[in-house]
This record gives structure tokens, sequence and C-alpha cells, in this order.
């Protein structure tokens, strides 16, 4: 185990072996098998070209080559920062494969972001695109160099100035000797998903996430015939293996990478490569639901996952018949747990709850403020530990003593409960929860209450200050047609029968929800426009979309 990673206790590590959860399987060997029984089938789709798996495979070697001929070794780590293009697949599985780690930074970081992840990770390598959506990564990557010490090298996907061309990677010949990685070993860094401050790193082993694609795509039902369509971010986990990318070429399907997740080009792409599987953040049904109803467009056969963060049950509802798509309700983290509902649960269990824990071995506390267990149906704190889920960040000690129990279960700081037929039902944030005056307001139920509106796009409540009260309520809203002002929202929703003290105290529109990286909403950007005493963000700070 590399040092500042923690590993499982061998005595837990051998009970899930002799489960048969952890296999011994390696994300080294991604490809292998189908390159070998199926050469021409199609593994990836991207940027208009077409890669078989005996071509898919050729090429990671290749890459693996030059990455090692810039002197890479085992335990390496390199920061790569792509956008969903072919290269991102190609590098990860050519990192894989020299034991190598990858640190899977989003294209929407910038010089704060990726010059701590290069010094927390001691990377010696950062890939990148040269220009993507009109920012010059090249510039970044020079920052970059400059701060960072150990990152030694820059490879550039295009035009590479004076960095290492890709291109030049890809035509190494692949005349290297490669061990097999230790299925115990880290096989990469995904980063935390919060909403403040830079990320921390999520050590993933081949272990366990090699658990995680193969359990995902059997629940999924995803196999040899399934096209699995990528709009969020390949770097996410999401996207990347739940199942994900890495999931479908595990299972010897198709992966197709689209550029973005608007749907104007999701859906011919989905038609085009007969999709079966895709994920989307809440924001994004939102948008898929009204380009639907708009231009009567319809993505019928296609299983969508939702997930980071919880989609109001109304909405939920109208994912079948508005895309003709089957809705699966998805609670997860990068750091390994993850809770969904099935494809063959009723329609009310898939609209208002989370589902049920992956894995048999997955196990599962909600607790209160005092550690204690609630009883069954309370809400309160989630914890967990499980085959997928880390023991502890990558070298965050004085932040694990305070992120897990002292026998192992992470505190994820989401408050749940578990309703009577087993399945988990997410309330909210311990961080999400207004103080307001001593009455605690938890901002998903108000927003649950509010996208009720026929005139809510989206919603997300926020504290601001008040001299009096503590804190107060705000609720943003993205309107489809006119205002919705203040007294006629605390009307609507207390027609709803919320409580007086959870009505919002101010009400105000914006254009679109700002979103962070990782495609949740950036409530940290709505609470520094109330600082500044503005509802909407000056023009450097306009929201930014889902890359």
């Amino acid at each position: 185990m590399i040092r500042g990673c923690v590993a499982w206790p061998d005595d837990i590590a051998e009970h899930y072996r002799r489960e048969g959860w952890w296999t011994g399987e390696t994300l080294a060997d991604l490809l292998r098998q189908p390159a070998r029984t199926t050469p021409d089938r199609v593994a990836l789709v991207a940027g208009g070209q077409r890669w078989t798996y005996a071509e898919l495979d050729a090429w990671c070697d290749r890459v693996a080559a030059g990455f090692s001929a810039l002197g890479l070794e085992p335990g390496d780590r390199v920061v790569v920062q792509l956008p969903n293009v072919a290269e991102l697949v190609a590098t990860a599985i050519a990192l894989f494969r020299l034991r190598v780690l990858p640190v899977f930074a989003l294209a929407a970081h910038r010089r704060a972001e990726v010059v701590e992840l290069s010094r927390d990770s001691g990377a010696r390598v950062l890939v990148v695109p040269d220009v993507h959506q009109g920012y010059d990564y090249r510039n970044l990557a020079r920052e970059v160099r400059a701060a960072v010490a150990s990152v030694e090298r820059v490879v550039v996907v295009g035009d590479a100035a004076e960095f290492v061309p890709f291109a030049a990677l890809e035509a190494a010949p692949p005349a290297i000797e490669l061990v097999a990685p230790d299925p115990a070993e880290v096989a990469f860094f995904l980063l935390s998903g919060g909403t403040t401050g830079v990320p921390k790193l999520i050590p993933r082993t081949h272990d366990d996430y090699a658990f995680q694609l193969r359990a995902t795509a059997e629940a999924m039902r995803f196999g040899e015939d399934g096209a699995y369509l990528a709009v969020l971010p390949v770097a996410h986990n999401a996207a990347l293996g739940c199942p994900g990318v890495l999931g479908a070429l595990r299972a010897g399907g198709k992966a197709v990478l689209a550029a973005s997740a608007s749907p104007d080009e999701a859906f011919p792409l989905a038609e085009r490569e007969g999709a079966t599987l895709t994920t989307l953040m809440p924001p994004l049904v939102a948008v898929w639901l009204e380009f639907a109803e708009l231009l009567d467009a319809r993505v019928p056969g296609l299983v969508v996952e939702v997930g980071g963060a919880r989609l109001a049950p109304e909405q939920a509802a109208r994912v079948a018949p508005a895309l003709g798509a089957t809705l699966t309700h998805w609670f997860g983290m990068a750091e390994g747990f993850l809770s969904f509902t099935r494809l063959d649960d009723p329609e009310p269990v898939a609209v208002a709850t989370q589902g049920r824990p992956l894995c048999p071995g997955d196990e599962v506390r909600v607790v209160d403020g005092s550690g204690a267990d609630v009883p069954p149906g309370a809400t309160g704190e989630l914890l967990v530990r499980g085959p997928t889920t880390l023991r502890g960040y990558f070298a965050a000690p004085e932040h694990n003593a305070r992120a897990f129990t002292p026998d192992g279960f992470l505190r994820t700081g989401d408050l749940v409960r578990i309703d009577e037929n087993g399945n988990l039902v997410v309330e909210g944030r311990l961080k999400d929860v207004v103080n307001r005056g001593g009455e605690k307001v938890s901002a998903e139920e108000v927003e649950e209450h509010a996208v009720a509106h026929p005139r809510v796009r989206a919603a997300a409540l926020v504290a601001m200050p008040d001299p009096l009260m503590g804190e107060k309520t705000c609720l943003f809203l993205d309107l489809d047609g006119d205002d919705v002002g203040l007294d006629e929202m605390r009307t609507f929703l207390a027609g709803r029968e919320l409580a007086e003290f959870k009505l919002p105290d101010r009400v105000e529109r914006v254009d679109r929800l700002p979103i962070t990286a990782v495609g949740k909403v950036d409530k940290a950007d709505l609470r520094a426009r109330l600082v500044a005493g503005e509802g909407e963000a000056p023009p450097e700070r306009e929201a930014a979309g889902v890359p």
C-alpha cells in the first residue's frame, strides 16, 4: 500500500475475498478478454471516431509504452485533467497497466485545485488538453509546473507547444514488459465531491473498483449488447465506474463519450448509438425534461441513473412519461458507498427513495448527534463501511480522525432514514441545514416542495446571516415564466403543509443555479451572492455548467 493510504484490516479484506466480492481482478486487464474474443466489436465512440476492442487494447499498450519512456515507475502519480475525449480512456487504462496512479481532475478545475492536487499527490506528470471550451490549459500547466516541484513533465492532447504531445506517446512501440498489479494495490485517486475547498484524494484499489464495475453492471443488466452514454465528466465516479465507461468496457459493451450533457447533442447521439444507460445529476434532469416537452423528443429504451443530489419525486415521476426512459434513483459517493433503486422496483420506490446498498457486505448505521443509533424510520447521519468504501483519505490523518469512527465507519454527513421496506431515503446534509432561530430547516426538504410549483424548474435554499435569528433562509429559483414572489411561494409552500418556520424569508430569481464541477448546486456561490448583497453573480462569477 502506498504511504499515506489506509488499507482495509486484513481480517475484513479476507472476509470480502471469501464472500466473492473481491476476486483478484485488476483494472489493468480491462479490454484484454474482449480484445481476444470479440476483437471487431466496437468498444469506444468519441469525437466522431470509433475504436474496436482490438484497436483500443493495442492503443492503450502503445500509450503505456509512451508513458514508460517518460520515466514513470509503479506507484508514481499522474494528474489527468481531460474532458470527455478518447485520450482520457486510453490514458487511464495505460496507467493502470503500468501500475502508475491517475489522479482524475475535472476539466472545470483551475489553478487553485490543480496546483493543490498535484502537490498533495506528489504528481510527476500532468496531462491536459490544449484548449477546451475557450480555456488554454497550457497556460495552466505552466503555472502548475512553476508552483509544484514534483511535476516534471506535461503531456498535451492537441497542440503541445513546448510540452510533450500525446501523439508522441501513442506512437511508441509497445515493447515493454508489464508487471501485473497486486489487486490490493491502489489503482487511482478520485476526488471528494465537497462544494467548498480543495477536494481530498480518495484512493480506490483494483479489488474494490473492479467489484464496483461488475456489481453495478449486473444490477443495471448491462452486458455486451449495452451502450453507455457518458454525458457527465468521465473523471467523475458516476460516469467512470457506476458502471460508467470502465464498467461498459469490462462488460464488453460500448462506451459513447458525449462532449456535453446538452440534450440537443445527447438525444441524437443516444439514438444513433443505441444507448441503453446514462447518468444524470438532478439539475440536468430538469433540462432534459424541458427539452423533451418542447420538442416532443424521447429516448426510449434508455435507463437513466440519477444521483449526486436528491431528485424531487415530482420530477422523478415525469422521467418515464416525458422521456420514455426508465429511472433508477441513486445515492453515491466517490468514497465508494452506493445505494440505488433496482430496475424492477415499483414506481413509488424508484421515485421517492434511493433504494438499497450495492452489496450485502455494505454496513449501514443511522445515528444521532451523539453517535447512537436512531430508532427505525428516524432520520440521522449515515455511517457506512464496506467492500467499496475507503478506510481513509490519502495523506490526511487529522481529517481521517474526524471523518471515520474508530471502527472504520465513514461519517458521510448525509441525513437519511431507512423506510419500512429497507430503502434508503436521503433527507439532506448535516451542513445543509439552516439553523433558523433554533429551528432546523432541511434545505432539500424545502427545495423538493418548491420545485412542485408549476413555474419552478429548480430551487436551492441557503442560509443568510440575520442579527436576530442567527440565520434566515433565502430560496433561489430558476423559473420558467413569470416571477414567483415571496408571498406567492410562501402561500404555495404553506398549502403543501410545510411548517411555517420552514417557509423562506427571501426569494431570489436566477437565470440558472450555479453548478460545481461535479454537477452539484454550488451553494457556496449562492451564499457569496447574499453576502455581496446581490441575487445575481457578477460577470466573472457566472454559473458554470457541467463540462
